[in-house]
């Protein structure tokens, strides 16, 4: 082994040893702590390696890869929110929020991943550098998450396993391949956006912990694979000069498909989205079809007998025929019964369990999320 080669490793060896300290006996490199962690890993990596500058020749076309990747990808999260349901994100745009959450997952973020090109670089290839490399930031990574572990059963163990430790895994083997092929500007931008956007946005789906497991043990791989597809087999060629002109097609239609799906799920305008779990409206609304409802926003005169209404009941969203409309003092509250039903629901749905009427239905789109939830 190159003496180079030793030191990289010996220098690695000492940082695992010092996150494994932060696991198991006192958790403290959270936060502004970790990012100031990793400045003085860097400075140290600096003073006996040296830092090189990033040459890659196909970075900012693997990055053109990347955004059209990610739309595509929050398409089909934020579909699959229509059916599992969202969670509203608090206020972060306040600097407190800014100074506590958002800054420093920035700022280590982007030390993260710039100390991962550079160690994966000063690796050149080796196979034992490149695994010591990935398996030490798959222990940055988790080095919160282990000090509050509890393996003391043999169901928290498989937890772990399956919910922290094997996303962890694909996520890192994945960026390190990434980093090492196109360098560390699309490995920040994947970092960013995939943790940035449960502060940025106003909703996030919210599928439970089992299938969040699955879709982050996934994706990366996919990101991966997408860019080993393009640029791998083709590194010996020359990029077309029309590329990006061919490309730009590519990445407005699903930003634009991005941006009206968080605004048609959020549930903060006019109209909303719900995508249909149960065959009760058979044979009108099927189970997969997609309907956009308009909200009643208090005028409940509008609401006519016959419509078909929805409406939360016990924390889910129901679509039914509304059957029946009464009103007592001021206050209008309403009876509701499935197509396929034999029975009308036998519950009163009052004003503020009330979201809206059905105005248009779209066949099948929701079948991917129901299948996904029903997994």
């Amino acid at each position: 082994m190159k003496r180079g080669y030793k030191r990289l490793l010996i220098f690695e060896i000492i940082l695992f040893i010092t996150l494994l300290l932060n696991s198991f006996v006192s958790s403290i490199l959270t936060d502004y702590k970790l990012a100031l962690y990793l400045i003085i890993v860097l400075v140290v990596f600096k003073i006996f390696f040296g830092f090189e500058k990033d040459r890659h020749r196909y970075t900012k076309d693997a990055i053109f890869e990347e955004i059209i990747f990610l739309l595509i990808y929050f398409i089909l999260f934020y579909l699959l929110g229509i059916i599992v349901s969202f969670a509203r994100v608090s206020n972060y745009y306040t600097l407190r929020g800014i100074t506590l959450f958002i800054l420093p997952l920035i700022i280590t973020i982007v030390l993260k991943e710039y100390l991962r090109y550079m160690m994966l670089n000063k690796a050149e290839g080796s196979k034992l550098l490149t695994t010591t490399t990935v398996i030490l930031f798959i222990m940055l990574d988790l080095t919160t998450t282990l000090y509050y572990a509890d393996f003391k059963s043999n169901y928290q163990i498989f937890l772990f396993l399956a919910i922290d430790l094997l996303p962890a895994i694909s996520l890192n083997i994945s960026l390190s391949y990434v980093s090492r092929k196109v360098g560390y500007k699309p490995t920040i931008i994947y970092q960013l956006v995939t943790n940035l956007y449960k502060y940025l946005l106003p909703i996030i789906p919210n599928p439970d912990e089992y299938v969040a497991s699955v879709i982050f043990l996934i994706v990366p791989a996919l990101f991966c694979y997408k860019i080993w597809k393009r640029f791998e087999k083709e590194k010996d060629k020359e990029i077309e000069r029309d590329y990006y002109k061919h490309k730009t097609v590519s990445l407005i239609l699903p930003l634009l498909i991005v941006v009206f799906l968080v605004y048609i799920t959020s549930g903060y305008f006019h109209f909303y989205a719900v995508a249909i779990a149960s065959g009760s409206m058979t044979p009108n609304i099927y189970k997969g079809d997609v309907v956009i409802i308009e909200k009643t926003d208090g005028k409940f005169e509008n609401v006519q007998e016959g419509q078909v209404i929805a409406y939360e009941y016990d924390g889910i969203i129901v679509v039914h025929r509304l059957v029946k409309k009464m009103k007592s003092g001021e206050e209008y509250y309403f009876y509701s019964k499935g197509d396929a039903n034999e029975d009308i629901d036998d519950y009163k749905i009052t004003e503020d369990m009330m979201i809206g009427v059905v105005r248009v239905k779209v066949p099948f789109v929701g079948l991917p999320t129901v299948w996904l939830n029903e997994l």
